[in-house]
């Protein structure tokens, strides 16, 4: 089957499309440009970047701009999708969710309309199990946001490993948080994995931090071979 990738590049969109690619074709990577950073449905820490990440998985990126206005921006994610169908011959749509209802119900209502089946390779898996398998199968992870009480400030830019988790799993258990971010406690990038042809190297980033709210904005990165 020939699919699209919902794609920020991000860990999870990132990691789906690694599942995705084991079964099936991936033609397109399909990125929603949100004006609105705080969008409900997309993500947007460092979305410039995608496009850098896209080139380095090797797979044809499709940009799409939304003013990231509560349900409206659904009209664009389905004129986006359209778009892949029209260009790269796209049967089914990729998508990262983990558990949220309010993003997958919505990705799979616009599948519907479009007749194509939608894949969530990610659903309901165990969150701690994942960011180990992230790991263990050589993904370079770092954090770009966080935006919930306890993350304190040096989660920002912090790369996901062994301890990180360790640390995420604790605080899990004293604050219930959702140790991958699902709840928008995190956002991340990933710089390297095996589906990279090339690896991103930042080259110049800056940190912002107040009040459990941060954001590691890049401001130079570039491809360098593995």
């Amino acid at each position: 089957m020939i699919l699209g990738v919902l794609f920020s590049g991000g860990k999870d969109s990132v990691y789906a499309c690694r599942r995705a690619m084991e079964t099936d074709s991936v033609a397109c990577l399909i990125t929603m440009v949100s004006a609105n950073p705080d969008s409900y449905m997309f993500h947007t820490p460092n979305i410039a970047w995608a496009g850098l990440i896209a080139e380095a998985v090797g797979v044809p990126q499709l940009n799409w701009p939304t003013a990231g206005e509560e349900e409206a921006e659904l009209s664009d994610l389905s004129d986006a999708i359209a778009a892949a169908v029209d260009e790269y011959g796209v049967e089914g749509i990729v998508t990262g969710a983990i558990e949220s209802v309010y993003q997958a119900a919505r990705v799979q209502r616009i599948c519907r309309e479009l007749d194509l089946w939608c894949y969530n390779p990610l659903w309901q898996i165990d969150q701690l199990e994942y960011l180990r398998l992230l790991v263990s199968e050589g993904f370079e992870v770092i954090i770009t946001g966080v935006f919930a009480y306890p993350l304190d400030e040096s989660f920002v830019g912090a790369r996901i490993d062994g301890p990180r988790i360790e640390k995420l799993e604790d605080l899990r258990d004293r604050y219930a948080i959702n140790p991958s971010g699902e709840g928008g406690e995190i956002e991340t990038i990933v710089l390297d994995g095996p589906v990279f042809k090339r690896r991103v190297e930042v080259l110049k980033a800056v940190k912002e931090y107040d009040n459990y709210r941060g954001r590691l904005i890049i401001k130079e990165a570039r491809l360098v071979e593995r």
